[in-house]
C-alpha cells in the first residue's frame, strides 16, 4: 500500500513517545513492503535524518516550537497550510494518510484534502484535553480557542487510534461518535529483561523539559529523598525552555555537585543510564503513554511517577510491583516515593523484571502496526 505519515516532529532530531512510535511505524511499514512517505518539519539547519526505505519530506522549517512554557502556535500553523498544499497536489498517490491528532491543522488539512483524492484517514490521539485543562495550559481565551479546534477534530470522520485507554476514554468524552482503538503498545526494544549487575545510587530522568514535565519540582523531591539517601544522585536527560529554572531550582537547593544536565544524548547511552540507576522519575502532570517506563523496566529499573487526572503513564505502572506511584505533586510525597525505591533496592528491581518479562510482548510495537495496518485496508481493527 501507498502510506502518508504526517507529523511535525522526527526521532531522533526531536525525543518524544511521538516521534519514536511514527519512526518506528514508519521502518516497519517499509520493512513489510508498504510504500512509506514521512512529512514532517525541518528543524535546525539540517535536512530531515533519512529512513531506510522511507521518503521523508521536510515541508517548512520548524522555527521556535516552544514559545516560553509551551507549544508556540505559529509552526503547528505554518505546517498544517503545507501538509495541506502537499496533499492536495499529490494526495492521489496515497491510499491512506495516518496523522497525528495534535497539533491540530495537519488534521483538519488532511480530511479537506480527503475530499479531492478520497483516501483513508487514520489518525493517532496522543492525548485529549478538556476544556478545563486546555484553559490552565494556555490562558482562558487561547485555551479556549485550542479546545474549540480539538472539537472541531472529533467531528471529522477517521480511524482513531488512542495510544492507552485514559485517552480513548477522553476522546469519547470530548465528543468523538466514532471508533476507538486503543493501540497495545509502543515498545520496539527486546523482550527479554536485561537487568544491571550491579546499580548505583542514581535516579534518572529522560524527558523534555517544558512547564507540564515540572523538572524543577522534580529536583525538589529528589533534594527531599536525600534527607534520606544523603549520597543519592540524579542525571537529567533531555532538554527545552525550561531547563535553565530547573538548573536555578538546583542551584537553590544547593545540589550542583549531585545534579547532573546531561542535555540530549543517544538513546542507547540514556538505556545505560536507566541500567545503572536506581529508579526512573517523573514528576509529569500530562503524559500520553509513557514509553520511558517500559524501557527502563527492561533494564529491571522500576519507575516513580505522579498521579494525575492527564497521566496516563500511570496505566504502566502497578504500585510497588515495577515502580511508585506517588499520590500528590508536591517535593515530600514525591521524594518519600524516589526514597522507598532505593529502599527496596533489589526486591523492586526483581520485581520489575518479572513484571516486564509478564507484558513485553503484549506492549511490542507488532501488533500496533498490524492493527493499524488492517486499518488502511478499511477493515476494522
Amino acid at each position: 500500500m501507498r502510506i502518508c505519515l504526517v507529523y511535525d516532529h522526527l526521532y531522533p532530531v526531536t525525543i518524544g513517545g511521538g516521534e519514536r512510535w511514527m519512526h518506528d511505524l514508519a521502518l516497519a511499514l517499509a520493512r513489510n513492503g508498504h510504500e512509506v512517505t514521512y512529512l514532517t518539519m525541518r528543524h535546525g539547519d539540517d535536512a530531515p535524518p533519512a529512513l531506510p526505505g522511507v521518503r521523508v519530506v521536510g515541508l517548512v522549517a520548524a522555527g521556535r516550537v516552544y514559545d516560553d512554557e509551551r507549544r508556540a502556535l505559529g509552526p503547528p500553523v505554518r505546517f498544517g497550510v503545507a501538509v495541506g498544499r502537499y496533499l492536495l497536489r499529490h494526495g492521489d498517490r496515497f491510499d491512506a494518510v495516518h496523522t497525528a491528532a495534535f497539533p491540530y491543522f495537519p488534521l483538519l488539512a488532511a480530511a479537506l484534502a480527503r475530499r479531492r483524492h478520497g483516501y483513508r484517514l487514520v489518525v493517532d490521539w496522543y492525548e485529549a484535553w478538556t476544556r478545563d485543562y486546555w484553559r490552565r495550559y494556555a490562558g482562558t481565551v487561547v485555551g479556549t480557542a485550542g479546545w474549540l479546534v480539538q472539537r472541531l477534530c472529533t467531528r471529522v470522520r477517521h480511524d482513531a487510534f488512542c495510544i492507552s485507554a485514559h485517552t480513548a476514554t477522553r476522546l469519547r468524552t470530548e465528543g468523538f461518535t466514532g471508533a476507538t482503538t486503543v493501540l497495545p503498545g509502543l515498545y520496539a526494544g527486546p523482550v527479554e529483561p536485561s537487568p544491571a549487575d550491579a546499580t548505583e545510587p542514581l535516579v534518572v530522568y529522560a524527558g523534555r523539559h517544558v512547564k507540564e514535565k515540572r523538572v524543577p519540582l522534580l529536583v525538589q523531591g529528589f533534594a527531599a529523598a536525600r534527607r534520606e539517601h544523603p549520597g543519592l544522585r540524579l542525571e537529567l536527560f533531555g532538554d527545552g525552555p525550561l531547563r535553565a529554572e530547573a538548573e536555578r531550582e538546583t542551584d537553590h537547593l544547593g545540589l550542583r555537585e549531585a545534579v547532573t544536565f546531561l542535555g540530549r544524548r543517544p538513546q542507547e547511552e540514556v538505556e545505560r543510564a536507566f541500567a545503572r540507576a536506581s529508579c526512573l522519575a517523573s514528576a509529569s502532570e500530562r503524559e500520553g503513554y509513557g514509553l520511558v517506563v517500559v524501557e527502563a523496566a527492561a533494564r529491571g529499573t522500576p519507575s516513580v511517577v505522579v498521579a494525575g487526572a492527564e497521566n496516563a503513564a500511570v496505566e504502566l505502572v502497578v504500585d510497588g510491583v515495577n515502580g511508585i506511584v506517588a499520590a500528590r505533586p508536591s517535593p515530600e510525597v514525591i521524594g518519600a516515593a524516589i526514597a522507598e525505591t532505593v529502599r527496596r533496592g533489589a526486591s523492586l528491581r526483581a520485581s520489575t523484571v518479572e513484571w516486564f518479562r509478564q507484558n513485553a510482548g503484549s506492549l511490542r510495537i507488532e501488533r500496533s502496526v498490524e492493527l493499524v495496518t488492517r486499518a488502511y485496508d478499511g477493515d476494522s481493527p
